[in-house]
C-alpha cells in the first residue's frame, strides 16, 4: 500500500507534521505501508498538491492549501489562507470527510494534529511532545526575544535552518523516519544536520549584514530591498533584531525560485497587531497567517515584486 503525505516544504512545521502525522497512521494499522513524501511550496518551480503527485492508495496534505479531489483522504491545516478561493472552502464543506481538518486558530499544524490525535482517535505520542512543543514555538514565533529567535547556537535552531534551506522530497524521505524512531535533540545533533549546517551558518551572516545594509525604517515599518543578488538564505527574524522598535518588516528578495515578499509582525514590538497579513499577501496572490505572510512571483517579475513590496510596506506604516 501506498500512502502519499504531501507536506509544506522547506518548513519545520511541514516537516513535523508529517513526521506527527505518520506516527498517527502507524497507530491506525497502517505502519506496513509505505510512505512517500512530497514537499510542496508556493515559488514559480515548486511542485503544488494537484493529481499529479496524489497518487497513493491513501493521500493527505498538511499545513498546505486545501486541493479538491476525490484522492484526498486526509487533510490537515491551519493557515487563514487554505482555500484559495471561496469554491475550494464550499468543496471542502460539501466533502464531509471526517478525516478534513481545519481550524485557524491554531499556531501550528504539528500542534493541529497533536491534539486531533488525541480527541478524535485517543491517541498521543510522548516521545514526539517535544517535537510538537518546537514546531508550534516556531511557527508562531514564541521565542523570548528576536535574538533568541536568530540564535543558532541552539542545534535545534540549526536543525530548522537546515530544513527550510534542504526540505525537498527527498530530505523529507529521510528525516521523517528518523525523527520517528530518535529524540529531536539527538537528530539535531548529528553529523550529518552539522554537516548540512556548516555552510548555512557563513551565509546567515552575510544575510544578517544585508539586511543591516539594506533596511529603511519608514514609521513602523522596516523596509528592506534584497533584489540586487540572489538570496543564499532567508532569516525571518533579522528585522526585528536591528530594529526591535519595529512593529511589522517587509523583505524582498529574488530566491532560486524567484522573487519572494516576506512581511511579519514583530511580536516583541509592545505594540498590538492591527493587520491581518495573511489578507494583505492573499490580494497579491500569497497567503500565510495573520502575524506573517509570503507572496512568490516569477522569475522574470521582479519589479513588480519590488512594487508590490513597497505597496504593502506603504499599507503597514499607515
Amino acid at each position: 500500500m501506498l500512502f502519499v503525505v504531501a507536506s509544506h516544504g522547506h518548513c519545520f512545521d511541514g516537516l513535523s507534521s508529517a513526521v506527527l502525522f505518520t506516527r498517527l497512521m502507524h497507530e491506525r494499522g497502517l505502519s506496513q505501508a509505505k510512505f512517500e513524501y512530497k514537499a510542496c511550496g508556493y515559488g514559480m518551480n515548486q511542485q503544488r498538491s494537484d493529481e499529479k503527485i496524489l497518487v497513493g492508495d491513501e493521500n493527505a496534505i498538511l499545513d498546505y492549501r486545501f486541493k479538491s479531489s476525490p484522492k484526498l483522504t486526509w487533510y490537515f491545516d491551519h493557515h487563514r489562507t487554505a482555500f484559495p478561493t471561496e469554491a475550494d472552502r464550499e468543496a471542502f464543506d460539501a466533502a464531509h470527510n471526517p478525516n478534513y481538518f481545519f481550524d485557524a486558530t491554531y499556531s501550528s499544524c504539528t500542534k493541529l494534529i497533536a491534539d486531533t490525535a488525541f480527541k478524535q482517535f485517543g491517541f498521543s505520542d510522548p516521545k514526539l511532545d517535544p517535537l510538537v512543543r518546537f514546531a508550534d514555538i516556531v511557527d508562531s514565533a514564541r521565542f523570548d526575544s528576536p535574538e533568541q529567535a536568530i540564535d543558532r547556537s541552539d542545534p535545534i535552531m540549526r536543525l530548522v535552518s537546515v530544513v527550510e534551506h534542504y526540505g525537498d522530497d527527498g530530505f523529507y524521505g529521510q528525516l521523517v523516519p528518523e525523527l520517528l524512531q530518535k529524540p529531536l535533540t539527538e537528530v539535531a545533533t548529528s553529523s550529518a544536520v552539522n554537516e548540512r549546517y556548516k555552510p548555512l551558518g557563513k551565509k546567515h551572516e552575510r544575510f544578517v549584514e544585508r539586511v543591516r545594509d539594506k533596511s529603511e525604517v519608514q514609521g513602523r515599518v522596516v523596509f528592506v530591498d534584497l533584489t540586487e543578488t540572489l538570496l543564499e538564505s532567508v532569516g525571518k527574524f533579522v528585522t526585528y533584531a536591528l530594529y526591535p522598535q519595529s512593529v511589522y518588516s517587509v523583505l524582498v528578495g529574488v530566491l532560486k525560485g524567484g522573487p519572494k515578499i516576506s512581511v511579519g509582525y514583530n511580536p516583541w514590538s509592545g505594540k498590538p497587531l492591527d493587520a491581518d497579513i495573511s489578507a494583505i499577501c492573499a490580494r497579491y496572490g500569497g497567503g500565510g497567517h495573520p502575524v506573517v505572510g509570503g507572496i512568490s512571483f516569477a522569475a522574470n517579475d521582479v519589479e513588480r515584486a519590488r512594487l508590490v513590496a513597497r505597496e504593502i510596506a506603504k499599507e503597514l506604516a499607515g
